[in-house]
């Protein structure tokens, strides 16, 4: 079926442009209805905080968030107001909940959600971690872009992490709405002391189901080699060209990501590709 609703949350105007560089494309390709959405920041004064908040804070916090909002529009309409493909532009205010929040709920009417990667220099208060929340929350598959991405439109040749877990077969019957007919997909296992792919029967099964959807699958198993997964699959994906890396996101509890680390926070803070992450 493909993809028909995509939805890309804009949070800054620094990064819009690259966001809508990206998904425009991707929106013409498949033929699908864009949603822009913007979020404006309620300006919250907590009950336990005894303070006075003159009336020109107001004003001007308020006329910054106009002005925020004015600036993504234009660069949302820029990129869709020649395009044939339906699109419209969501202003939602957060009123007493986070931007996170409304990002969830806008999302879980999607197909496919496109954020940004996050950015501690640019991205208000409540907007930090959106991207953890919607990939954990919405249901739906994420792509996060890299900050001034600049890469050619997804689908023909994709890097699949694979692994036995719930997630990574989710992200490889994620992966069809995007994939072209005939595109190339890497089936890659990074574990050590890789084992004869002739012997791997669930990955197997795996590139013959992508087969029958007109894919060209190929199994390949890496050892990290002292390096991590996240950074084994960003290599993989440089030397074989990929457009694009799909993965399972967060197979671990939060408290265990949380000590320990993980493949999904690695990636989203380091690739130098978008990746869809599938929960």
């Amino acid at each position: 079926m493909g993809v028909k609703t995509l939805l890309v949350c804009l949070t800054t105007s620094e990064h819009a442009e690259t966001l809508m560089t990206f998904a425009a494309p991707l929106a013409r390709k498949h033929d699908a209805h864009l949603i822009g959405l913007h979020t404006v920041e309620a300006l919250l004064v907590y009950p336990g905080i005894a303070m006075h908040v003159p009336e020109p804070a107001f004003a001007a916090f308020n006329e910054s968030q106009r002005a925020e909002s004015e600036a993504i529009e234009a660069i949302f309409t820029k990129h869709t107001q020649n395009e044939d493909f339906p699109s419209e532009f969501r202003l939602l205010r957060a009123e007493a909940v986070s931007a996170s929040d409304r990002m969830v709920e806008s999302a879980r009417a999607a197909d496919l959600v496109i954020m940004a990667r996050e950015d501690e220099a640019t991205d208000r208060y409540d907007q930090r971690q959106a991207q953890v929340r919607v990939i954990r929350e919405s249901g739906r598959p994420v792509i996060v872009v890299p900050l001034n991405y600049e890469g050619p439109t997804i689908g023909s040749n994709i890097l699949l992490g694979w692994s036995d877990t719930r997630e990574a077969a989710r992200a490889a019957h994620d992966l069809l709405i995007l994939a072209e007919e005939g595109a190339a997909v890497s089936v890659l296992r990074v574990r050590s002391k890789p084992q004869d792919a002739f012997k791997d029967s669930d990955g197997i099964d795996l590139a013959e189901m992508l087969s029958r959807h007109g894919l060209k699958p190929a199994l390949e198993q890496r050892d990290p080699s002292g390096g991590d997964i996240a950074q084994t699959l960003n290599q993989f994906a440089f030397e074989k060209g990929a457009d694009l890396i799909v993965t399972g996101a967060f197979g671990h509890s939060k408290a265990y990501d949380f000590v320990i680390g993980a493949t999904t926070y690695a990636l989203l803070r380091e690739s130098t590709l978008p990746v869809m992450f599938c929960k």
